[in-house]
């Protein structure tokens, strides 16, 4: 179930609670990667919240928008590097992409082999994708006050499971948002210490969580030939030899 991008702007830019979820992945996306300078770095779903502080230091940033959902102009004041996009059919080159971003578009897609093999296609040697995904045991997961409430959220070990089947590796998981899904003043505050306090917790209490996967490499096919080593013809041996003196 896609939601409209008219919605997720509503909430991430013009909402409280909103802006105070943007704050906290995002500082979690900039602490897993702190440096992307002369890097393509792409988004996939509604991203965009999470691709701004990528945009001063890499090569290349494009936030891709599925059709289900729409697309907005992206980001204000600058040109735009927002596309709408068949989410089967991305229109990036294969193996270009160092850093994406999946946000908003795992747990909304009409068809996840297809997804995660557009993600398995762009990412280059030694690139990452960052899957931000409600978590299933959380509250978040169950309310329709935010757009975690709404797709197919995913447990910690069933999203390591799914991304595994895929031909990716998990490397590193983070949980964010500890506090309840409300827009009440008092607990949107309360989020950057519950958020401290929740890191020394199990991620099944975060409402967010937010993995680093790298793509696996198979290894190589057939029946491995010893090579056979040659040796030389002994043309120049002896040469060092003292001379035998002839027998009288």
């Amino acid at each position: 179930m896609h939601l409209d991008v008219q919605d997720l702007r509503n909430f991430y830019y013009h909402s409280t609670l909103g802006r105070a979820v943007q704050r906290s992945i995002r500082s979690h996306v900039v602490k897993l990667w702190p440096d992307t300078t002369g890097q393509t770095v792409a988004g996939f779903g509604f991203a965009v919240p999470f691709l701004r502080p990528f945009l001063a230091r890499s090569r290349r940033v494009v936030a891709l928008m599925p059709a289900q959902q729409g697309v907005m102009p992206w980001p204000a004041g600058q040109p735009n590097i927002s596309l709408l996009t068949d989410e089967r059919h991305w229109p990036l080159e294969t193996g270009h992409v160092d850093r994406l971003i999946v946000a908003h578009g795992l747990e909304t897609t009409n068809s996840v082999p297809s997804l995660m093999a557009e993600v398995s296609r762009v990412l280059g040697p030694g690139g990452r994708v960052m899957f931000i995904v409600p978590n299933r045991a959380s509250l978040w997961s169950r309310s329709d006050l935010t757009p975690m409430g709404f797709g197919h959220p995913y447990t910690a070990g069933q999203l390591e499971n799914l991304l595994r089947l895929h031909g990716l590796s998990p490397e590193r998981q983070v949980a964010t948002l500890f506090q309840p899904p409300s827009h009440l003043r008092f607990w949107i505050k309360s989020g950057p210490m519950l958020d401290r306090f929740g890191q020394y917790l199990p991620l099944i209490a975060g409402g967010v969580q937010l993995v680093e996967a790298s793509k696996r490499y198979p290894p190589p096919q057939g029946t491995r030939i010893p090579s056979q080593i040659k040796q030389g013809y002994k043309i120049l041996s002896g040469l060092g030899e003292k001379p035998v003196k002839p027998a009288l």
